[in-house]
């Protein structure tokens, strides 16, 4: 008889399962990967990953949600290690030109998610909606401070940002986003 699973093991297993599909539905897209796919890439068989997951929308959602909290934490850590108002709103748009020249850039998962299943899964349209008010409300935060009435156009700029680096493979779409933003907040 084989030894129970601790909740160790039970947690890690899961991270696996959760960094299989993370990767590969961003490369791939997630109706394009099966679950014997993510069965071989996380080296876990079908019946434990149905044990976390029982259909491959829970696992979306778990996924994006994860990949939630990761990505706005990163971004928070790189803008708040800002002290002036304004350079902290013009700190996103220098991360998000890091982070579209990245090896493998694929645009916003969650945008990317919505578009593969928005209008068949309330649970993930659900999700990437949670995902946009919360980096809405991150991004409100950072310019209210600056006392300027530009958050709509700031958090459209980055959004906008997002989908054309995507499509277009470059970078430059922060860049200018940034200068526009930087026009937007007034001189310093």
């Amino acid at each position: 008889m084989p030894a129970p699973i601790t909740e160790e093991q039970n947690r890690l297993d899961r991270e696996t399962l959760l960094d299989a599909a993370e990767r590969l539905f961003y490369e791939r897209g997630i109706r394009a990967v099966g679950m014997d796919e993510l069965r071989a890439a996380s080296g876990l068989p079908l019946k434990r990953i149905y044990r976390f997951f029982a259909t491959k929308e829970d696992l979306v959602v778990a996924m994006l949600r994860r990949r939630d909290r990761r990505w706005r934490g990163d971004l928070a850590a790189h803008v708040e290690q800002v002290a002036d108002p304004r350079e902290r709103v013009l700190a996103v748009f220098d991360w998000l030109a890091e982070w579209f020249a990245q090896p493998g850039f694929r645009g916003c998962a969650w945008i990317n998610a919505f578009g593969e299943l928005g209008a068949s899964s309330e649970a993930v349209l659900a999700e990437v909606r949670a995902h946009k008010q919360a980096f809405h409300h991150q991004i409100a935060t950072w310019v209210t401070a600056t006392r300027a009435p530009v958050t709509e156009p700031v958090f459209l700029l980055a959004e906008g940002a997002v989908v054309a680096a995507a499509i277009s493979g470059d970078p430059a779409p922060a860049r200018h986003a940034r200068a526009a933003v930087t026009r937007l907040l007034g001189p310093p």
